[in-house]
């Protein structure tokens, strides 16, 4: 059963939109949009594509999922993924470091026993047991003042829906790899995950929802680095220093008078 006719109807509404502003996008009749959400057409491949594009769904979604009564296909519950846990001989979970060159190949192995079991683990004290951990070694500047080579510990979040806007998780996704961003959830609007960086010179992108493997919400790192609270884009200069000396020298010529 084709879902296009109500779909297509639904998500031009939603957007709110005529069939004419939608046939005039299209470059088509507004006769034939009206036919597609009749059931008496349906549209060529490169049509349906164009449709699916401006409508910002997959074209899976928008031929085989009833959005309308459903929601969207990324906000359903995902089916039960079984996880590869590391656990020591008295049966306790250790955590998995995932590293900088591990990285690529943990798309196609963090399903893999085998593989897994080959990765460095550790255990941390005082991570609530209610939680299974990972740790991922970060590669790049996009998440300062945490700089490559922190290691960023997640707790697994198994349903997609439950991602909460502004806090940072890391992605595992089909498209963009292993990454670790500030998460928006615009999955109940169009099917979307919106990732910012914290450094302001990295543009923030958009994830399909069907596009994510797993999510990892940041619950503590690990860093040789301390952080400059003062500026999260430059590391603490000899100028900087310099000034919070004379700072402090003049607050005690203060309190000397």
């Amino acid at each position: 059963m084709s879902y296009l006719a109500s779909n297509l109807r639904f998500l031009r509404k939603q957007k709110g939109i005529t069939q004419s502003e939608l046939a005039e996008k299209l470059e088509v009749q507004r006769t034939m949009i009206s036919a597609y959400e009749d059931g008496r057409s349906e549209p060529k491949l490169g049509t349906l594509k164009q449709i699916a594009d401006f409508l910002e769904v997959g074209i899976e979604e928008l031929l085989e999922h009833d959005i309308e009564s459903l929601g969207r296909k990324a906000l359903q519950n995902r089916g039960i993924n079984i996880l590869t846990i590391a656990a020591d001989e008295n049966d306790n979970e250790n955590i998995t470091l995932v590293g900088q060159k591990a990285s690529a190949g943990y798309l196609n192995g963090f399903a893999d026993p085998e593989y897994m079991e080959q990765l460095p683990q550790f255990h941390l004290p005082n991570l609530s047991k209610q939680a299974t951990y990972r740790a991922f070694e970060l590669a790049g500047d996009s998440m300062l003042p945490l700089i490559p080579g922190t290691i960023v510990i997640g707790a697994y979040v198994d349903q997609l829906w439950s991602i909460r806007s502004g806090r940072t998780y890391i992605l595992v996704t089909q498209t963009e790899g292993v990454v670790y961003k500030r998460v928006f959830n615009y999955l109940e609007e169009n099917g979307k995950l919106f990732l910012v960086s914290d450094n302001e010179h990295y543009k923030p992108y958009e994830v399909k929802g069907e596009d994510v493997l797993e999510v990892w919400e940041a619950k503590a790192f690990i860093s040789t680095d301390f952080p400059n609270p003062g500026d999260k884009k430059k590391a603490l200069s000899l100028e900087d220093l310099g000034e919070m000396i004379r700072d402090i020298q003049l607050d005690l010529q203060k309190l000397k008078k």
